[in-house]
């Protein structure tokens, strides 16, 4: 099953992708100008990749509450809903982002945050971390 990971930011979508193989990879984040050209790139990863279905990080508050992040993520939910109609699975994403930025300083790797490199890596956490949890990704 080809799944994309999704780590969504107003201003860039970190994306990672998985197929039958069972491992996450990060990809080239959606960093256009504005929405409009960020979901027109979506679109083009959903084509190109036959992706069958979406899981996206979910901002929780550290005490597990919804908040204003979290709403956020679920009007875009709304809208990947009514564009692609693809399954959309949510999944808990507390401290992804900084997790990338911690190993990028331990390994001493420089990034630029505008690249989207980061949220790219963290949309691939939120995606491994949903493949772990579901190893028969048929039943899912």
């Amino acid at each position: 099953m080809n799944i994309l990971g999704i780590d969504w930011g107003e201003k860039r979508i970190g994306l990672a992708y998985s197929d039958s193989v069972g491992f996450a990879v990060p990809i080239q984040a959606a960093t256009q100008s504005n929405l409009k050209k960020r979901m027109a790139y979506l679109e083009s990863v959903i084509q190109e990749r036959r992706i069958e279905k979406i899981v996206i990080g979910y901002p929780l508050n550290m005490n597990g509450s919804v908040g204003f992040k979290a709403k956020e993520v679920d009007r875009f939910i709304q809208r990947l809903d009514r564009r692609f109609h693809l399954p959309i699975v949510k999944i808990d994403e507390r401290l992804t982002s900084h997790s990338v930025e911690e190993a990028l300083k331990f390994i001493k790797k420089k990034v630029d945050v505008k690249s989207g490199q980061v949220d790219s890596g963290a949309a691939c956490i939120i995606l491994q971390d949903f493949l772990d949890q579901n190893e028969n990704l048929d039943g899912s």
